[in-house]
């Protein structure tokens, strides 16, 4: 599957240079020297394709600048060429990655949720759960999961070991160990 990883944003210097909007959270690995990324929706038809007939972008090099990434590709060498390439979306197949490397939003989506207290240890959740999952929020500090509740409600839970301390992609299903009330919490909100 394809996964968004940046959106080019405005050239960066002379040189070819452009800046770049992320949508991922391991920059350094998807922007390293020598990766190569597809461009979303390719049209040879497009001015793109003058730059990258392939519809491809090999990173030449990338760098922090403050808090916004600058990169080169060995096809871009020059700020006309990267002027082109503002707005372009650059993707990655999820296929290719190796499964150590995280967990992407198409993996979890309608997964059933199970609360680890309701599973007895050492064995698969049974019945229906209290929810499925209906989004993964990437968020600066941490992700959240968000979960569509069987009784109407919505819960966002921060994706993190303590408090999802199982997902398996394999037997498709997710156990979370929430606080006491953060279930509830969203509830009291809506009534």
């Amino acid at each position: 599957m394809q996964v968004q990883v940046a959106r080019i944003g405005k050239p960066h210097g002379i040189r070819g240079e452009v800046t770049v909007e992320l949508f991922t959270d391991q920059p350094e690995a998807r922007f390293a020297r020598g990766e190569t990324l597809d461009i979303e929706e390719f049209s040879t038809t497009s001015p793109v394709a003058r730059i990258a007939p392939r519809g491809q972008l090999t990173v030449a090099g990338s760098r922090w600048n403050k808090k916004i990434l600058v990169v080169r590709f060995e096809e871009v060498t020059s700020r006309n060429d990267a002027e082109v390439l503002r707005n372009t979306r650059l993707v990655f197949d999820s296929a290719e990655v190796d499964d150590d490397e995280g967990v992407y939003e198409h993996d979890v989506l309608g997964l059933p949720v199970y609360l680890l207290a309701d599973v007895p240890e050492e064995e698969l959740p049974q019945g229906k759960g209290i929810g499925t999952v209906s989004g993964l929020q990437t968020m600066p500090t941490q992700d959240l999961l968000l979960i569509d509740l069987h009784n109407g409600g919505e819960a966002m839970i921060p994706f993190v070991e303590e408090l999802v301390p199982e997902l398996d992609l394999d037997e498709k299903f997710v156990l979370i160990d929430p606080p006491a009330g953060l279930l509830e919490l969203d509830e009291s909100e809506e009534g």
